[in-house]
């Protein structure tokens, strides 16, 4: 899986996993769909957008919600 468009600026948007650098977070992309919104409607409201940019959002939320967070202890 290849998410080259999902980057990581703790200057741009506190370092959310954001769009190409832009200010447009994968959790909008994720809200936006999950509201019901198309990829079409999602395109026409964020013209600078690409359909790849909705796609690797999506496959980028996927795979985190997958992962799973091992504790940590100090013998």
């Amino acid at each position: 899986m290849e998410l080259n468009r999902i980057t990581f600026d703790p200057l741009v948007m506190g370092g959310k996993p954001t769009i190409r650098g832009m200010r447009v977070t994968v959790g909008t992309i994720v809200g936006l769909v999950a509201s019901g919104i198309s990829f079409e409607e999602i395109l026409i409201a964020y013209p600078y957008l690409e359909m790849e940019d909705l796609r690797q959002a999506l496959s980028y939320a996927a795979w985190r919600s997958e992962e799973i967070e091992v504790p940590f202890q100090v013998a």
